[in-house]
């Protein structure tokens, strides 16, 4: 994919990143939860004002993949305290790898997962992990087939459904 970059979201970024926030959120969920859910978890979970406390933690970054100025997609990576699960390893987690559904099988997934991996590398780090629902099978196939291996699960609430998400890391070492 020629032009393709990547971008530090900034503050002037905090609308376009609630915009594919909520976008590539629905797009993947909705058909498999309820509407009262999908819209408890879009209003709490994807608010600006959650947005910018997730955005303005030191440990938290976020970086739009674009192309011809347009936002394709989006990472979220988390350091230290801003990990939903505890490590007793410095590792670097990924939260969030989302890509529009109209720019989903164009590997840009796979361009962000490369480059999370460097960013885990570049920060010294030799342990990367994520948490996938355990229904996205596409998401499992993916991280599987690149290297990634399960060593856990945690809960997740959209809305009131609690669900399972299923750990995976992948050791750089």
């Amino acid at each position: 994919m020629n032009e393709i970059e990547f971008h530090l979201v900034q503050k002037a970024d905090l609308l376009a990143l609630q915009e594919i926030s909520r976008q590539t959120f629905f797009d993947t969920f909705a058909d498999v939860n309820t509407p009262a859910n999908m819209r408890q978890y879009l209003d709490v979970n994807l608010s600006m004002e959650q947005l910018i406390k997730e955005w303005t933690n030191p440990s938290t970054t976020f970086y739009f993949v674009k192309q011809y100025d347009k936002v394709l997609a989006y990472l979220k990576i988390n350091e230290t305290d801003a990990q939903t699960e505890k490590r007793a390893e410095a590792s670097l987690e990924i939260e969030r790898i989302y890509v529009l559904l109209a720019d989903q099988g164009k590997g840009i997934g796979q361009l962000l997962l490369d480059f999370s991996i460097q960013v885990t590398k570049e920060k010294g780090f030799n342990l990367i992990w994520l948490g996938v629902w355990e229904q996205n099978k596409k998401a499992l196939q993916f991280y599987e087939k690149n290297g990634f291996k399960f060593f856990g699960k945690h809960s997740f609430f959209l809305g009131l459904d609690e669900q399972t998400d299923l750990l995976m890391e992948l050791r750089l070492d």
